[in-house]
């Protein structure tokens, strides 16, 4: 039985010419880049080329990118280094976000409440978008920073990052967007969105898991969340992931050729899978995000009025049958309650359990499009009331 795979949301496979360049460094080039040595100062080297590549595919300048761990990662140590910084330093400690995203923005704030700031999650609209004017509503003169997501990891919908990003501006409060699902997908310019601090992730865009980054514009204020060491200009402590670092700027490298074809294909897959849904049963399947969401992701609601919504078996039904997706953040796998995105855009306890999310990538194809309808049809014949 073929296996196909539509959780690329969650994760992609990496790129061979990817694992090649990485494992140059985990062999060969091996050394630790505090090193004053030959083997330090090769790794020393690479790493700040990989800085430049980074920098230039966003337009930003090299010095105002940091290494992290991860997507997740970067978001804690952007919102935590911008908003306690600067309650030290003007005293505003409101943060504002949205119901709508990635846990590791919605868990970082939240620990934020508890140490004393004011939280103002805003809500969002069915498509799970946010508007420019809830945004002005919620200013007020203890606002310290903004953070909200570029394009959303469950839906696919894009926030306008640039429109908000201008009326932020002219109150001096400092604008973070979680860029993890648009990066390497979208063309992303820092500037011309406007934006103090941006996040990516490696293994989004067949890139090694473990490696991501923070942009963060030059002087805005920050402080270390990982402590330890000089690295990353004092604010990331530890010695670099070397070969992580070098598979992400090789998968930027590949993107920054690719990108524009790999939307269009995706776009294919995405218009090909609705056309299929729709023709099985247009009533009660919702697709989520609106008409401009990203097309490598596709969200999915059943009606719990003519579906018997399990969304634990749906999953395990799909798999056995040789269907990889999710129902929402890989980062929440393991739970079957309903997501907190798709409940903030107005669905109810029942239908938003039934929401299903396929994600697609450069490796999937019209062929695999036409065998998952077929896997999908199957399922939902099974769970009809």
């Amino acid at each position: 039985m073929k296996q196909i795979y539509f959780d690329n949301a969650a994760t992609t496979p990496l790129h061979p010419k990817v694992f090649e360049k990485m494992r140059h460094f985990l062999t060969e080039d091996f050394g630790n880049p505090s090193s004053i040595h030959t083997y330090g100062r090769k790794t020393r080297v690479a790493i700040e080329e990989a800085r430049e590549i980074i920098a230039d595919f966003i337009n930003a300048d090299a010095s105002e990118i940091y290494f992290t761990s991860g997507g997740t990662e970067a978001n804690n140590f952007v919102i935590n280094g911008i908003s306690k910084t600067e309650l030290v330093e003007s005293k505003r400690n409101e943060v504002i976000t949205s119901k709508a995203e990635h846990h590791s923005v919605l868990d970082t704030v939240h620990e934020l409440e508890k140490e004393g700031f004011y939280i103002r999650s805003m809500n969002v609209n069915k498509n799970t978008l946010i508007d420019s004017k809830t945004i002005i509503d919620s200013l007020s003169e203890k606002t310290s920073m903004i953070s909200l997501m570029h394009v959303n990891n469950e839906t696919g919908s894009v926030n306008d990052i640039k429109g908000i990003s201008s009326i932020v501006k002219q109150k001096n409060i400092y604008f973070h967007t979680d860029a993890v699902q648009s990066f390497g997908k979208l063309k992303i310019d820092v500037k011309e969105l406007g934006v103090d601090s941006l996040t990516g992730s490696a293994h989004k865009i067949n890139g090694p898991k473990g490696t991501g980054f923070a942009y963060v514009k030059s002087g805005t204020p920050l402080s270390p969340l990982i402590y330890g060491g000089s690295q990353e200009r004092n604010r990331r402590g530890g010695t670099e992931n070397v070969a992580g670092i070098i598979g992400l700027a090789e998968a930027v490298k590949i993107r920054k050729e690719i990108m524009d074809d790999a939307l269009m294909h995706v776009h294919k897959l995405r218009n090909e899978f609705v056309d299929i849904i729709r023709s099985i049963d247009s009533e009660n399947i919702f697709i989520n995000g609106g008409d401009n969401s990203l097309p490598y992701i596709l969200s999915t609601t059943l009606s719990s009025k003519k579906y018997k919504v399990d969304p634990e078996a749906m999953l395990i039904f799909l798999d056995i049958n040789g269907l990889a997706v999710s129902n929402g953040s890989a980062c929440t796998s393991g739970t079957v309650k309903a997501s907190h995105v798709i409940l903030a855009s107005g669905y109810s306890n029942e239908d938003a359990a039934g929401t299903i999310r396929f994600s697609f990538g450069l490796q999937n194809s019209l062929e695999e499009i036409k065998l998952a309808g077929d896997i999908f049809s199957k399922m939902l014949k099974k769970f009809l009331r």
